[in-house]
C-alpha cells in the first residue's frame, strides 16, 4: 500500500500561519544587512549600545556637508523607545536612539535617516518609527566615519528630563521604573590602542565583560580555541569564559566575573587578555587536534543574537 501524501496546510488554520510566519522571519534574515556598522571607527561600541548597554549617550561627529543645523546626540534608548525626538531649549539638540521599538534590517540606515529628521524637526517633536528609505543616505555619509564615541555612561535615565524641568507624573513613573531595572554598566578604558569595546556589568550574582571584537567571526574564534587550548582564556583570578555570542556581523566573547572586584580592577587583566588574543590572531598555522576540540566547545557554547 503506497504511502499517504501530507496534506498541505489548511488556509487560515495554525499550521499555515506558522509556515508564514516561518518564511517571513527567514526572508527577514536573508534581507538583513550582515554588519550594518562596518567601516566606522565606533562599531564595536555602537553594537554594544544597541545590545546590552542600559543607559548611555555620545554627541556625534556629524560631516559638515549634511549642513547640520544643531547638535545630535546619539542614545541607547529614548522615552517611549521612539527613533528620535528633538529637544527644545535655547539651543534645541536632537537626540537619536539606537534601542527602538521597531527594528528594521539595516540599523546604520535607519540611525542616518533619525539624524537627518533630527536636523529638520520642531523642537518638541518625536519620531516614533524611522524607516530609511531604499537607497537613502548611509550612516558614513552622515558621520565622520573615522571618529570614536565619546561616551558618557548614565546610573539612571534622569537624562531623560532636561536640567531645570519638572517631569509630569508619567514620565517620573517611567523614569522610576526603568531605573530600578538599570543594571551598572561602564566602559573599560584599556588605553588608545585596544582593540574592541570591552563593557563590565554587574548583574548582580554575577559581573560579566562583554568584548564586542571587530575582527572576521571565523579568525577571533580560531584565536580563542587557541587561547582556550593553552589554557589561556580568561581574565585571570575570580573570572572564568561564560561563551560567546553573535550579533551584527561581530563575535563577542563573554566571561563571568567576580562582583565583590571594581570594574576598575579588571583594567589590568583585561590588557593582558588581549595583548594574548592579538598573539593568537597572528598565528596562520592550522589548529592541532587539540585546539579543535577546544573551537568545536566554543562553538557549541555560542548563541546569535540577530
Amino acid at each position: 500500500m503506497g504511502k499517504s501524501k501530507r496534506n498541505s496546510p489548511k488556509p487560515g488554520g495554525n499550521r499555515a500561519q506558522r509556515l508564514a510566519e516561518r518564511r517571513a522571519a527567514l526572508q527577514e534574515a536573508e534581507q538583513a544587512v550582515a554588519r550594518p556598522f562596518e567601516g566606522l571607527a565606533a562599531e564595536c561600541d555602537l553594537v554594544a549600545l544597541r545590545e546590552f548597554v542600559p543607559s548611555a549617550t555620545a554627541e556625534l561627529a556629524l560631516k559638515p556637508e549634511i549642513a547640520a543645523e544643531r547638535a545630535v546626540v546619539l542614545a541607547t534608548v529614548l522615552p517611549g523607545a521612539v527613533a528620535a525626538l528633538v529637544r527644545a531649549g535655547d539651543t534645541p539638540t536632537g537626540y537619536v536612539g539606537v534601542q527602538v521599538q521597531a527594528p528594521t534590517r539595516d540599523p546604520a540606515a535607519d540611525i542616518a535617516a533619525s539624524i537627518l529628521w533630527a536636523q529638520s524637526a520642531e523642537p518638541g517633536e518625536s519620531l516614533a518609527v524611522a524607516h530609511a528609505a531604499p537607497g537613502g543616505p548611509a550612516l558614513s555619509d552622515v558621520i565622520v566615519s573615522a571618529a570614536p564615541l565619546d561616551l558618557v555612561v548614565h546610573r539612571d535615565f534622569d537624562w531623560w528630563v532636561p536640567e531645570g524641568v519638572q517631569p509630569d507624573p508619567q514620565v517620573a513613573a517611567t523614569i522610576e521604573q526603568a531605573k530600578e531595572a538599570i543594571m551598572p554598566s561602564d566602559r573599560l578604558d584599556l588605553g588608545p590602542d585596544a582593540i574592541g569595546a570591552p563593557w563590565w556589568v554587574d548583574a548582580g550574582e554575577k559581573a560579566h565583560l562583554r568584548w564586542v571584537r571587530p575582527e572576521p567571526e571565523d579568525d577571533l574564534m580560531l584565536a580563542l580555541a587557541r587561547l582556550h587550548a593553552a589554557g589561556g582564556l580568561h581574565l585571570g583570578e575570580g573570572s572564568r569564559f561564560a561563551g560567546s555570542f553573535r550579533t551584527h556581523g561581530l563575535l563577542v566573547p563573554v566571561f563571568d566575573l567576580d562582583p565583590e572586584r571594581h570594574v576598575s580592577e579588571w583594567r589590568d587583566p583585561a590588557t593582558e587578555f588581549g595583548a594574548r588574543l592579538d598573539e593568537a590572531l597572528a598565528v596562520d598555522s592550522p589548529l592541532t587536534s587539540e585546539q579543535r576540540r577546544s573551537r568545536d566547545g566554543l562553538r557549541s557554547r555560542q548563541v546569535t543574537l540577530r
